[in-house]
């Protein structure tokens, strides 16, 4: 049996040739769940506008349901739905001014003050370069499976640093 191309946007799998993959990347199946994916990425900001300039959708305010789903040219939402959208890019809109601002009001006392923390770490590493360096204690976040149940990649470094033994094989 040959290699299989797995398609994570569509959760399918089939024989990785140049023709199938074609055809499926050019799919309609795979260009909707495609859509779907990076549209659960969007910010407020750009679902609004999106949904500002679409008229409402009729089906969808008749019975609540549409056939096209989210490839519709109309909009889905309701008046309640755009004002709760709207409320929430100007909140994030006043949160990022916020953050702007406190960030610009950085005085020049906290900044000599920063720059001798700075030069005082400097001149302590410089002198404890000498001291041998502990080696920091490796942990797998939790819920991992153990040491010896994952593959070669997933190993901690060794303690003696980062030689690759020679038998070792990828898969």
């Amino acid at each position: 049996m040959g290699k299989r191309y797995f398609c994570d946007y569509c959760d399918r799998s089939f024989q990785d040739n140049l023709h199938n993959r074609k055809k499926h990347l050019n799919g309609v199946q795979h260009q909707r769940c495609k859509k779907v994916w990076y549209d659960m990425f969007r910010d407020a900001f750009t679902v609004l506008l999106e949904e500002k300039t679409k008229k409402p959708c009729r089906k969808f305010l008749q019975t609540g349901q549409c056939d096209f789903g989210s490839n519709c040219r109309f909009s889905h939402m309701t008046e309640q739905d755009i004002e709760r959208l709207t409320a929430q890019v100007e909140e994030e809109r006043r949160a990022k001014e916020q953050q702007e601002e406190k960030g610009s009001k950085i005085s020049d006392s906290q900044i000599k003050a920063w720059l001798e923390r700075r030069a005082k770490r400097k001149r302590s590493a410089r002198s404890n370069r000498n001291l041998p360096v502990e080696a920091p204690v490796f942990q797998f976040p939790p819920g991992w499976p153990s040491v010896h149940d994952l593959p070669p990649s997933l190993h901690p470094p060794p303690p003696s640093g980062g030689t690759v033994p020679p038998n070792l094989q990828w898969g």
